[in-house]
């Protein structure tokens, strides 16, 4: 997954700064609300994704950094995705789809096709280059697309990988998950991770109401693809991320619609690293990231090369007949340090989004 801003914005997160109330509270676990933005995906006729991660409230959760969610899109309105082969740095791309079929390459030699229900993981350790493009028989796309930074002890020390794993439905009270990274619910999700993690779409008939059992060490997003969701009593809207701070042991879940809910879990131990994003490199200052740049523009074996990508715009082009992603200019002054909340949820007087439920 590539951000294709023209204009990408610096983050460097921590895991310390602004202050925040201890999580728990009398009436139920308190749910921080973080909304989401539009992003043209590329192209004339550009796809858009609500993006929820990273955001200047919150830049985090666990090591999971980045968030974009699409769909469900008509392809013969948005010309689908296609993003020419473009780098990334010091983390994890996880590709999920709900709808739909993206044909994946990289420069490791990874080749597949990202499907519903499929999880597709790739690292990219020192660097990486990849495709993606919706295969000709999609008529509609839906998912989510999901980066994980990489700790300073392995990012410079992982080669390039590409792995896949189709995890089993897990039967709930009113629904099924499908756990995808980590464990939850008795599942192991065999992807090789570097960080305390978990991942799932949880599917809730109308009605259900859940009472998860999670890791009260792990702090935790869900984010709405679908239905009339309320966490821990606070309504969430599809395409908003409802945050919850560690040393809650459950999280309740409830479907209040007439019709089915889906949803996205993330979570994960409190990512205490300082980490700069900047398009689709993550490094730890401007200068890694300075370098990286240069390094994508002169076409240097860092990144390696992608053979075969085919384009909508044409074979090996894509619509804006670029056969590689140019890097956007750099900021004029060095990247400056955004700070990530504690892993708590904010409140009132920080965040006026901050509910509690019952």
């Amino acid at each position: 997954m590539s951000n294709v801003e023209a204009h990408p914005a610096e983050v460097l997160c921590r895991s310390e700064g602004l202050p925040g109330p201890d999580s728990a509270c009398a009436d139920g676990v308190p749910v921080e609300l973080i909304t989401s933005r539009e992003v043209p995906l590329g192209g004339p006729r550009a796809m858009l994704v609500r993006r929820t991660l990273p955001q200047r409230q919150r830049s985090l959760i666990g090591a999971w950094c980045f968030v974009d969610h699409f769909g469900p899109s008509d392809v013969r309105d948005t010309g689908g995705m296609d993003v020419a082969p473009h780098p990334h740095t010091g983390l994890q791309t996880v590709s999920w789809l709900f709808e739909g079929a993206v044909a994946h390459i990289d420069s490791g030699g990874g080749v597949g096709t990202v499907l519903p229900g499929e999880i597709n993981l790739m690292t990219a350790g020192t660097g990486i280059c990849h495709s993606e493009t919706s295969t000709d028989g999609t008529t509609t796309l839906h998912g989510v697309q999901l980066w994980l930074a990489l700790p300073d002890a392995v990012r410079n020390s992982l080669g390039r990988a590409f792995e896949h794993f189709e995890p089993q439905p897990v039967a709930l009270d009113g629904g099924t998950a499908l756990v995808f990274i980590g464990s939850l619910l008795g599942e192991d999700s065999p992807v090789s991770v570097y960080s305390p993690l978990v991942g799932a779409e949880l599917r809730l008939e109308a009605g259900a109401v859940l009472d998860l059992p999670v890791d009260a060490a792990f702090e935790h997003g869900l984010l709405v693809d679908s239905g009339d969701v309320a966490l821990e009593g606070v309504a969430l809207t599809p395409g908003t991320l409802g945050y919850t701070g560690i040393g809650s042991e459950r999280l309740r879940i409830a479907n209040t619609g007439t019709g089915p809910a889906r949803l996205i879990l993330i979570g994960g131990e409190p990512f205490e690293e300082e980490i700069v994003m900047w398009w689709n490199f993550i490094g730890r200052d401007s200068d890694e990231i300075a370098q990286y740049r240069a390094q994508w523009q002169e076409e240097d074996d860092r990144f390696g090369r992608v053979e075969g990508y085919v384009g909508h715009g044409g074979p090996g082009r894509d619509p804006d007949g670029r056969s590689r992603l140019p890097a956007p200019t750099l900021p004029n002054v060095r990247m400056r340090a955004r700070k990530n909340p504690p892993p708590h949820v904010q409140d009132s007087s920080t965040n006026s989004d901050t509910r509690s439920g019952s």
